[in-house]
C-alpha cells in the first residue's frame, strides 16, 4: 500500500502544473516572475518588490476568523499585493467577492498600528487568478474599484482594487504575455518570453528534490488521515446499519435492513472519514482552513460549521 501510495503521488507530482496552488506559490516566489506578472496585470511598471514572508498569515484576534495569503508583496512604495491561485469554482457567486472584502479588511488592519491615521493604510491589490470565470461574462480580467454609484467617473480614493483574472474569458483587452500566462494555465503550450520562462521555473521545481519531498510528505499525510478518518467513519455508518437492519423484526427485513444500513453507512462513512481527515489536517496545522474547505467543495464557513472548528 506504502509504495503504491508512493507511486500515485510520484505521477501527482509529474502532472502538477502553475495551477496547482503549491506549484504557484514556489515559482513566484521568484522575485523577477512576481514583480513582471504584476506589471502585466496592472499595466504600470514597479521598480522592485519585496517579500515580507513566505506565506503570509494574518490572525488579527484569537476569536476572529485568520487568513493565510498565497502570495503578499510588497513594492518600494509601500503598495501591497495578494496574489491567489483559485481552482474551486464555489456554488455561491459571493464566496469569492466576500472572500476578497474580508482579506481586504484583515490587511488593513494588519498594517495600521493602534492610534494611527487612517492616511497611513496603504494602496493595496488583491488579484484572484482563477481557473474559471467567476463572474460569467466571458472576460479574462475583471477589476473592481470603490466608485460613486451617480456618478462613474468618480473613484472613492480609499486605494483598494480587486482583480480577478479568468483563464476561461476571451482574451481581448489584456496584454499578450497575459493571455498567453492564462492559455497556459489552461494547459496551451508556453508562448513568448514570459511565459516560456514560467514554464521553465515550474520544471525547475518539480525537478527539486526538496520541494519533491515537501510535496510528498504533504500528500501522504492527508492520505494517511482520510483513510484513518474514513474507516472510523465507515465503522460507525455499519454499526447504525446493523441496527437499523435489526429493527426491521423480521429476518428478511433485517436482511434488507443490514444491506441498506451497509450502503447508507459506507457512503456516510466516506463523507464523514474525510471531513475528519480534513479537519485533523488543519487542527495539527498541516492544511490551511481554506484548503480544507476547497478539499470538501463548501465555503470555509460551512467547513467550521460542520467540522465544530
Amino acid at each position: 500500500m506504502e509504495e503504491m501510495t508512493r507511486s500515485e503521488v510520484n505521477k501527482i507530482w509529474e502532472n502538477l502544473t502553475i495551477a496547482d496552488n503549491f506549484i504557484f506559490q514556489k515559482v513566484m516566489r521568484k522575485k523577477r516572475l512576481c514583480k513582471r506578472l504584476i506589471e502585466q496585470i496592472l499595466r504600470i511598471k514597479i521598480r522592485k518588490i519585496m517579500f515580507p514572508e513566505t506565506e503570509k498569515g494574518i490572525n488579527i484576534r484569537r476569536d476572529s476568523k485568520s487568513v493565510r495569503l498565497d502570495v503578499y508583496v510588497e513594492d518600494d512604495k509601500g503598495t501591497l499585493y495578494d496574489i491567489e491561485m483559485q481552482t474551486t469554482d464555489y456554488a455561491d457567486p459571493a464566496e469569492l467577492p466576500k472572500r476578497t472584502r474580508y482579506y481586504q479588511a484583515m490587511m488593513d488592519m494588519d498594517v495600521l498600528g493602534k492610534g494611527e491615521f487612517y492616511t497611513k493604510l496603504r494602496k493595496t491589490y488583491i488579484i484572484f487568478i482563477c481557473t474559471f470565470d467567476p463572474f460569467d461574462r466571458q472576460l479574462s480580467q475583471y477589476t473592481f474599484r470603490e466608485t460613486c454609484a451617480e456618478d462613474a467617473t468618480l473613484e472613492m480614493g480609499d486605494e483598494t482594487t480587486k482583480i480577478f483574472l479568468s483563464s476561461k474569458g476571451r482574451r481581448e483587452g489584456i496584454d499578450s504575455d497575459l493571455a498567453a500566462f492564462l492559455d497556459y494555465i489552461e494547459g496551451k503550450a508556453p508562448k513568448g518570453k514570459f511565459t516560456e520562462t514560467i514554464a521553465d521555473a515550474v520544471e525547475v521545481a518539480k525537478e527539486n528534490k526538496e520541494m519533491k519531498v515537501e510535496y510528498m510528505t504533504y500528500y501522504m499525510e492527508l492520505r494517511r488521515s482520510e483513510e484513518r478518518g474514513m474507516e472510523k467513519g465507515m465503522e460507525k455508518g455499519r454499526e447504525e446499519g446493523r441496527k437499523e437492519g435489526r429493527m426491521e423484526g423480521r429476518m428478511e427485513g433485517r436482511k434488507e435492513g443490514r444491506m441498506e444500513g451497509r450502503m447508507e453507512g459506507r457512503m456516510e462513512g466516506r463523507k464523514e472519514g474525510r471531513m475528519e481527515a480534513l479537519k485533523s489536517l488543519v487542527v495539527s496545522k498541516l492544511l490551511s482552513l481554506k484548503d480544507a474547505a476547497a478539499a470538501a467543495g463548501m465555503s470555509e464557513k460551512k467547513f467550521k460549521e460542520i467540522a465544530d472548528l
